[in-house]
C-alpha cells in the first residue's frame, strides 16, 4: 500500500477544495515546495501534484511548481490538471513529472489520448477516473457524462494502463471517509490493476480498509493539512 501526498496548486499555492467547488478553496501553504519537502523528511517517496488552475483552463498552468519539486526532491510525481495536448505532455515530462495522470482527454478524445500512449508509452500515463454516482465526470469535475467507471476502466486497460486512480467527488474534501465499497468494485472486475484510492481518506483506519479492499495505493490531502492523520504515522504504513 504506497500512501501518496496531494498537493493541489491555485495561483501557484497549496490549497484545498471541498467537492472539488472552486469557490470553497483554503489556502494552506504559499510555497509548494516547502510542502513536498516535509513529505520527502517524512519517508515518503510518491506525490500526487494537480494543477487546479490547468484544469480549469483546459491547459497546463503550474509546470514551473512542477520543475521545481521534481529538481529539488527525490519524490516521484505524477502531474495532472489540463493536459490537453501533446505539447502539455511534453511540457509536464519536461519538468520532472514520472507520470501524467490524464482524465478528461481520456473520456473526450480517446483517439488522441491513444496516440500519447504510443509515443511516449503507456507505462508513462496514469488514468484518473473521477466519478459522482459512479459515473465519470470531467473538466475539474465541472463537466458530467453518462460514462460509467467500469466502462473507461475497462477500455484503458485494454491499452496497457496499469495504474488508475478513482476520485469520488461527493467524498472529496470531507474527510468523511473513502469509497471503499466502490473501490472493491473495481478491484473485482479488474485484479490486475493498480488501483489508487482518492478522495475522503480520514484516518489511519481507512488506509487499513483501503488496503484490505486490494488498492495498492492512497492518494491523502485535506486529512494531513488538518493534522488528522500524522506524517509519522504515514511514514510507517509506506515501510510495511
Amino acid at each position: 500500500m504506497q500512501i501518496i501526498p496531494a498537493i493541489d496548486i491555485i495561483d501557484g499555492k497549496c490549497v484545498r477544495l471541498i467537492k472539488g467547488d472552486y469557490s470553497q478553496k483554503t489556502i494552506y501553504n504559499e510555497k509548494p515546495l516547502e510542502v513536498a519537502k516535509q513529505f520527502e523528511d517524512a519517508g515518503l517517496n510518491r506525490l500526487h501534484l494537480v494543477d487546479l488552475d490547468g484544469a480549469k483552463a483546459g491547459e497546463v498552468k503550474n509546470w514551473k511548481v512542477l520543475e521545481k519539486i521534481a529538481s529539488k526532491t527525490r519524490l516521484v510525481t505524477d502531474f495532472s490538471g489540463g493536459i490537453s495536448t501533446i505539447k502539455n505532455v511534453q511540457i509536464t515530462f519536461d519538468s520532472g513529472a514520472a507520470f501524467a495522470a490524464i482524465g478528461s482527454m481520456a473520456v473526450k478524445d480517446e483517439t488522441e489520448f491513444s496516440n500519447w500512449l504510443q509515443i511516449f508509452g503507456a507505462n508513462k500515463f496514469i488514468v484518473g477516473a473521477d466519478v459522482k454516482d459512479e459515473l465519470i465526470v470531467i473538466k475539474g469535475w465541472t463537466e458530467s457524462t453518462s460514462i460509467s467507471v467500469f466502462d473507461l476502466i475497462r477500455k484503458y486497460e485494454a491499452k496497457g494502463i496499469i495504474q488508475f486512480f478513482c476520485t469520488d467527488v461527493n467524498k472529496d474534501g470531507l474527510m468523511q471517509g473513502s469509497s471503499v465499497e466502490l473501490y472493491k468494485k473495481i478491484i473485482e472486475k479488474f485484479s490486475s490493476i493498480h488501483l489508487i484510492a482518492s478522495g475522503g481518506v480520514s484516518s489511519i483506519n481507512e488506509i487499513e480498509k483501503l488496503k484490505e479492499a486490494g488498492c495498492k495505493g492512497a492518494i491523502i490531502g485535506k486529512a494531513i493539512y488538518e493534522n488528522q492523520i500524522k506524517l509519522a504515522d504515514l511514514k510507517k504504513i509506506n515501510s510495511q
